[in-house]
């Protein structure tokens, strides 16, 4: 199983990222144009588990810089159906953690988590992730 990080996107890696981010949330509305921009931002790393052509699983690190050092958001961690249970999700966890140590050190990680995701919640706390208390806040903007 190759991970590698997808840049410029053809109509079958599409094809497969649309039908994985309906498995993380059928409720989330995901465009081929909102894949492409993702790819395409520089400050924005799409990792893929590429086996036989298709994408088995997908993992995204956001990097941004604050005043108070470089963070980088771990977002939309998913493994298809097919192939869970073979340990891609940590498999693409440990690269995106690597990857951030080697390329944007120093930098904090942050995830969040729904607590119902049981097994993704356990992945996180064993490659080194520690759970914190902290109130979360989300404000949808639309012009």
């Amino acid at each position: 199983m190759d991970i590698k990080e997808l840049n410029n996107l053809s109509d079958a890696q599409i094809a497969d990222l649309l039908a994985l981010m309906a498995e993380l949330d059928p409720e989330i509305a995901v465009s081929p144009d909102m894949l492409r921009a993702a790819a395409a931002d520089p400050a924005t790393h799409l990792f893929a588990a590429v086996e036989s052509g298709h994408i088995a699983a997908c993992a995204t690190l956001c990097i941004s810089q604050s005043p108070t050092g470089r963070k980088g958001a771990i977002e939309d961690v998913v493994v298809g159906s097919a192939f869970r249970g073979r340990g891609l999700g940590r498999m693409m966890m440990e690269h995106i953690i690597e990857y951030a140590r080697q390329k944007h050190s120093p930098i904090v990680l942050h995830l969040t988590s729904r607590p119902a995701r049981e097994a993704a919640n356990r992945l996180y706390q064993a490659v080194g992730m520690h759970r914190y208390d902290t109130n979360v806040y989300k404000l949808k903007l639309h012009l």
